[in-house]
């Protein structure tokens, strides 16, 4: 028989939260119809829509019309970072963002300078942390039409001074924009930001739905072809699902953080005291409740992803420093720690304290074993 999986790869993609499962068989009996229509099926789906939209909104703290619904996180980060800048020409084509944002937020930068924007990247910390002075600094020169800073370091699980930048944009008249995808549904969000997107399948919720909101008074166009969901009818059951399990990890967020911190606080200190040669990188304290990542010396990371997945542990790593790619994580890098032998850990709802024990007592032999085929002994 073989080993039962433990999923530790939360901060990809969680497993689906059961509320989510129950909304969804629910919304695909109901809320099938185009919600855009006037007919009597269509109005009921039209009060699927706004009841999600309502209850996202809650939970998020913002007014139910600076809600959208989008095709993705990724979606929404393009429509954030491109809608506001296009909507700020006249004052600028500057973007100022931190050099650890998600590489959605990146390519977004990437078409802005192709279009011929230009965009400034301030560097962080050996923990991962933005250097708020220089991102302060950055954000008040002329011309600079929008900042970006993440939330929480998807990567490490660094917090970032959301709030504290969003006060030195204020001054100078810039909006912050925040990719919260690994916040929503898990930690209290941060106040200071003018647009803010996150993505469904983070807390449990259903692929495909991405959120965005944008403040009332925050200049925003819509660069594309809209991006709202509720124009395709076959996305109202996702829509509906995503706020349910929104819900019920936002009940179950006080709990699980605290569960999580005591496990990850177990996996931080037993890795360091058990693998030679192993930098665990990112704030111990000011983090992700559910999120650590270690790198090993000597190790190919892609090797030990598949080691661990043959011994019933599916993680995945910040970098991809493999043997065929040879291209190290832009996070890791900019904060200038090890990247090889990378790995990242990210706990869910129903990950237990058995599975992290069978973890860290397999993963010394892992690595020395690795590390032996290798020709590396002795360490």
């Amino acid at each position: 028989m073989g080993v039962s999986e433990a999923y530790f790869d939360t901060a990809s993609a969680a497993p689906l939260h059961p509320a989510a499962r129950q909304a969804l068989a629910a919304a695909l009996d109901d809320g099938w119809a185009d919600p855009a229509r006037l007919y009597s099926r269509a109005r009921r789906a039209r009060q699927l829509l706004d009841a999600a939209r309502g209850a996202t909104a809650e939970v998020l703290g913002v007014r139910p019309d600076e809600l959208s619904f989008t095709a993705g996180g990724t979606a929404a980060a393009h429509a954030a970072v491109l809608g506001a800048l296009a909507a700020r020409e006249r004052v600028g084509r500057g973007l100022v963002h931190s050099a650890i944002e998600h590489s959605a937020v990146l390519h977004a930068a990437e078409r802005h300078v192709a279009a011929g924007g230009t965009a400034h990247e301030v560097g962080v910390d050996r923990l991962g942390r933005v250097d708020l002075a220089a991102f302060a600094d950055a954000a008040a020169q002329p011309g600079t039409a929008l900042a970006a800073l993440i939330s929480a370091s998807h990567e490490v699980g660094t917090v970032q001074p959301v709030e504290a930048a969003g006060e030195a944009c204020a001054q100078h008249g810039v909006p912050l924009y925040v990719d919260a995808a690994q916040s929503v549904g898990r930690v209290p969000l941060p106040f200071g930001w003018s647009l803010l997107t996150a993505s469904a399948h983070k807390w449990g919720g259903p692929p495909g739905v991405g959120l965005l909101v944008v403040r009332k008074g925050t200049r925003f166009v819509q660069t594309g072809p809209s991006e709202e969901r509720t124009d395709r009818s076959t996305d109202l059951p996702a829509i509906v699902a995503a706020a349910a399990s929104l819900r019920a990890a936002q009940a179950e967020a006080a709990a699980l953080a605290e569960r999580h911190r005591v496990l990850v606080d177990r996996i931080r200190a037993t890795v360091a005291a058990t693998v030679p040669d192993v930098e665990v990188v990112g704030d111990p304290a000011d983090r992700l409740p559910h999120l650590v990542t270690f790198s090993c010396l000597y190790v190919d990371g892609e090797a030990l992803l598949h080691a661990l997945d043959r011994r019933g542990f599916a993680v995945s790593s910040g970098s991809s420093c493999t043997s065929s790619t040879l291209t190290p994580s832009h996070v890791l890098v900019a904060m200038g720690v090890l990247s090889h032998g990378n790995v990242r850990v990210s706990l869910h709802r129903d990950s237990t304290e058995a599975d992290v024990d069978r973890f860290l007592a397999e993963l010394p032999g892992i690595v020395a074993d690795l590390r032996a085929e290798a020709g590396v002994v002795d360490l």
